[in-house]
């Protein structure tokens, strides 16, 4: 039977609430408005009527306690003998202890310089603790040259096939993309002056001084600085980064080195694997959209890249691959104790390393352009 809410007002100024069918928490129950509405008119009292009531759960007991939250706020006195003994008994409970005045936490209301001050003492926090994190990395290092460091070699071979071989398949097919896409904004742009033939120029000087380290630096940071903070972050959570620190193994020797020399390896390679797919893109394009032959469009390309332009993009990668290791390992290890943390602290991971890798793009390309490299 389905549940029925009915609400009278009676000679006696008596607001009389009647209950009928199943008060289920999983089916259709209706709305407490009307009886609510009423007590804010401030009846003289209030009384049930559950002579038609079935089967009941919370679902009842929530809206009762409801219409009582009402009545209190409105000084309307209450007459439950009307409702089941077990309704009363859950009721009862409900308001045995009253909430302590002043306990609950009021909201405040933050305004705008006081926000951009927030965030950006938050904001230094953060870079406080990365430089603080740089330092304790660089320590490691010291520790490794040393061969005092504790890590697990079959570790490092792992770290460095799933951030080089396994990435190999996006990587191709990002590049290859982005080689073509440059490629045939090239050709619509140059032929319009007789110099589609310089497109190769384009693609090549493109992808390997900028595209390809920037592009492959922010694929590595989505797919291996999200994974590294995810894994730090969960054993943080699972407390095997505290049990490493008992056993005298230093979590930065253990967890971090490993991985910071894997991208640092691994990144630089990639980027030129990206580089040739990015000019095979644009092969491709500036074939199919050229009078040229492949001789002349290789020709070009070749004679377009420098040495200058191919170190300068292999140094830029380093400089990338080190900063997302930074990012997710950092993020892992200053993961909380919940499975929610582990989750934000990979999306604080990618978000710091895409910054990283950008502003780090800027410095070098003014530093690049000073040198004339």
């Amino acid at each position: 039977m389905n549940a029925a809410l009915t609400c009278t007002v009676t000679p006696d100024d008596t607001l009389a609430v009647t209950l009928a069918g199943d008060w289920l928490l999983d089916a259709s129950l209706p709305g407490i408005e009307p009886v609510i509405e009423r007590l804010q008119a401030a009846p003289a009292a209030v009384s049930f009527d559950t002579s038609d009531l079935g089967d009941w759960d919370t679902g009842l007991v929530s809206r009762l306690v409801s219409i009582r939250h009402s009545a209190e706020a409105n000084n309307v006195p209450i007459d439950d003998s009307g409702l089941p003994e077990g309704a009363r008994q859950l009721i009862a409970l409900a308001f045995a202890v009253r909430e302590r005045e002043g306990a609950r936490r009021k909201a405040r209301d933050i305004g705008f310089f006081e926000g951009i001050g927030e965030k950006t003492l938050r904001v230094v926090g953060r870079s406080r603790d990365l430089l603080a994190f740089v330092g304790e990395l660089m320590l490691s290092f010291g520790r490794l040259f040393r061969g005092k460091a504790t890590y697990l070699r079959s570790d490092l071979v792992q770290y460095i096939q799933e951030a080089g071989a396994e990435a190999l398949p996006i990587v191709s097919l990002i590049s290859f993309l982005i080689g073509m896409i440059f490629a045939f904004v090239g050709v619509m742009q140059l032929n319009n002056f007789g110099a589609g033939i310089y497109t190769a120029d384009l693609v090549a000087v493109a992808m390997v001084r900028e595209m390809a380290p920037i592009m492959t630096a922010i694929i590595m940071a989505g797919r291996t600085g999200a994974a590294y903070a995810a894994q730090i972050g969960t054993m943080k959570v699972n407390e095997e980064v505290d049990a490493l620190t008992t056993l005298g193994v230093d979590p930065v020797d253990f967890l971090v080195t490993p991985r910071v020399i894997a991208l640092i390896v691994m990144l630089p390679l990639l980027t030129l694997y990206g580089s040739l797919m990015g000019i095979l893109g644009g092969t491709f394009v500036g074939l199919s959209m050229l009078d040229v032959s492949l001789v002349q469009y290789m020709s070009q390309t070749v004679n377009s890249v420098g040495l200058n332009s191919l170190l300068g993009g292999l140094f830029k990668s380093v400089v990338y691959g080190s900063l997302v290791a930074i990012a997710g390992c950092q993020q892992g290890l200053a993961c909380g104790n919940s499975a929610m943390a582990v989750g934000q602290s990979t999306t604080r991971a990618v978000v710091m390393g895409i910054v990283l890798i950008v502003v780090s793009a800027s410095i070098l390309t003014v530093i690049y352009i000073n040198l004339g490299i």
